[in-house]
């Protein structure tokens, strides 16, 4: 993306959410502040939804905030969870060496919750991705969400609410976010592109809301990637902008399982490309080179550059394309492993 995120933005306010019944929930929350788990499917819309609560209860909502991916989170070691920015202020030199990882996680998430709101009488603590949390930390959130409920407003944002524990769920109002539809997402992509001033034509945003299924976040970043190309949201432009798009993420997909070693992935993802796709072995290759470029660099990029010029002497040839686009992965394969 060139520039700033259309996610970011144009990210909705209360009123513009795109779900009454969300809208009416988040609304009542706003009325009468509680714990909240907020449920749905990947890209629904469910943060957006909790950041557009969160702006209209709090005067300093950057302030009164704290955001916390579980995903992120608790996949940092000991060592980055104590030299981390956003926690520095809750854990002193002192903690930091003589605490475990699960102390430190444990006193983060207390801290976070302790320290009196910079404005107006409560904060809001906002726990992304909560499936991946542990529950020896549920446990422990549990006790902190007893212990500073008077200061403290939880919310909880999981695509699998089943992973919460009983106590935690008790706590908290649910708030199910389903898949927009694609009437929906083609509505929110309309005010999105008349505010940024791009030509679009209804089948364009039809085709790019439809090949998000249901995943809005998709959508809009595939809008602006469309206009960032093309100029323009048209059918046509939607059509070869996400095709590129998706061949990449394949191409990556391909590149990561023969560096993995996992060759039969690896091979069947080329088979997709070559069979289902139609994709001719020249076209594959240069993808692969397009891909690389943007993933390795100097010595690591020069080296499939090399083999790629052997690859494509052999397709030149007109004999069998998978046979030397395999020899190609697992040329890669070798490498990665060496």
């Amino acid at each position: 993306m060139e520039g700033p995120l259309w996610t970011e933005t144009h990210a909705p306010a209360l009123a513009d959410l795109p779900q009454q019944e969300v809208n009416e929930s988040m609304e009542r929350a706003l009325a009468e502040p509680m714990n909240l788990v907020v449920h749905g499917p990947k890209g629904a819309g469910k943060t957006a939804a909790v950041r557009a609560l969160t702006r209209e209860a709090h005067e300093q909502p950057e302030a009164d905030r704290i955001e916390i991916n579980v995903a992120d989170f608790f996949d940092l070691t000991k060592k980055e969870v104590g030299e981390d920015p956003r926690f520095a202020r809750f854990i002193d030199s002192k903690r930091r060496r003589n605490s475990s990882k699960a102390d430190l996680i444990n006193h983060v998430l207390k801290e976070s919750a302790s320290y009196a709101p910079v404005a107006g009488g409560y904060k809001t603590v906002v726990l992304d991705n909560a499936e991946g949390m542990r529950e020896d930390f549920q446990q422990a959130l549990r006790r902190v969400m007893e212990q500073y409920h008077e200061t403290t407003q939880f919310v909880i944002v999981t695509r699998r609410p089943s992973a919460l524990i009983a106590p935690i769920r008790s706590r908290c109002f649910p708030v199910p976010v389903r898949a927009p539809t694609t009437d929906e997402i083609v509505a929110v992509l309309g005010d999105i592109v008349e505010r940024e001033g791009v030509d679009s034509g209804g089948e364009g945003l039809e085709y790019i809301a439809g090949a998000a299924g249901g995943d809005l976040r998709e959508a809009i970043l595939s809008a602006q990637t469309t206009a960032e190309s093309e100029g323009e949201i048209t059918m046509e432009a939607a059509y070869e902008t996400l095709s590129d798009v998706r061949t990449d993420e394949r191409i990556d997909e391909l590149l990561d399982d023969a560096e993995a070693g996992a060759f039969t992935d690896a091979r069947s993802t080329l088979d997709d490309l070559l069979v289902d796709e139609g994709y001719s072995g020249a076209e594959v290759l240069e993808a692969i080179l397009s891909v690389a470029r943007s993933r390795y660099s100097d010595q690591k990029l020069a080296a499939v550059h090399r083999l790629a010029g052997e690859i494509d002497m052999d397709l030149q040839q007109g004999t069998n394309d998978r046979l030397h686009l395999s020899h190609l992965l697992a040329r890669l394969g070798d490498r990665a492993e060496g």
